[in-house]
């Protein structure tokens, strides 16, 4: 039987290492332009998503199609802002990374907003939110009405949240609560959308219910929505008056 040197053995390996590697890379490179329109398309889905729209996109033929369609349609503009709720010139509010402008200090921060126009010609405006779940990264859009206050939708998702537990913050019947609700109190302070566990009273424009046996996750969705939307505070306050 022919034996091999151990050179010979380290020489083919490495040959072999860096041909697989290669092959990798160029797959990877050719790849990224689809990868890169996947995650396009499910943010605009989840922006349509937070004013109601697309919500039986399982129905739809041709997704990709459908969502940039709707998206043209129903998002008539979008802008940035920074922490004191100035409007930044030239920056793709679309483009701006949610999760990387929370790592920065709230003065240096770019915040993006999302404008729909509902039936009756008022303007929604949407904010997108990212937060630490239980196990995973979770995430979201809060959709506003014009007084600043009253949430008119709100979409949900996380990557791996306890199912039928944590998951449950991405179901519609979880969402729905917080239809109606309000982030600011009558004396005008802040208050965000707090979670109740053993069930909020249905007359607290504040509370939503915590989902039983996730407790964690909904506390963890609250302060998301705590932080996230605190960061807007300035820029509500301002477009409400």
């Amino acid at each position: 039987m022919k034996s091999f040197s151990n050179t010979y053995i380290f020489v083919f390996s490495t040959v072999m290492v860096m041909l697989v590697a290669t092959l990798l890379s160029f797959v990877a490179e050719q790849l990224k332009p689809f990868q890169e329109k996947n995650v396009e398309i499910e943010k605009k889905l989840d922006i349509l998503r937070s004013v109601g729209i697309a919500r039986d996109i399982d129905d739809v033929d041709d997704k990709d199609t459908f969502v940039e369609e709707e998206y043209e349609k129903n998002i008539t503009k979008s802008f940035a802002i920074d922490g004191s709720g100035q409007l930044k010139d030239d920056v793709d509010a679309f483009r701006v990374n949610i999760k990387a402008e929370l790592a920065k200090s709230p003065e240096d921060r770019t915040l993006p907003v999302f404008v729909f126009v509902d039936e009756q010609g008022s303007e929604i405006y949407i904010m997108p939110m990212e937060g630490k779940g239980l196990w995973g990264p979770i995430w979201g859009y809060i959709s506003l009405e014009e007084d600043m206050t009253t949430i008119f939708g709100a979409i949900f998702a996380h990557a791996k949240e306890t199912p039928g537990l944590g998951a449950e913050i991405n179901t519609e019947w979880y969402q729905a609560q917080y239809l109606g609700k309000k982030i600011f109190d009558d004396a005008g302070k802040f208050t965000s959308v707090r979670v109740v566990k053993g069930g909020a009273d249905p007359a607290d424009p504040h509370a939503v219910d915590a989902i039983s046996g996730g407790t964690i996750t909904s506390v963890a969705l609250q302060e998301m929505m705590e932080e996230c939307l605190g960061n807007y505070e300035t820029f509500f306050k301002n477009k409400s008056n």
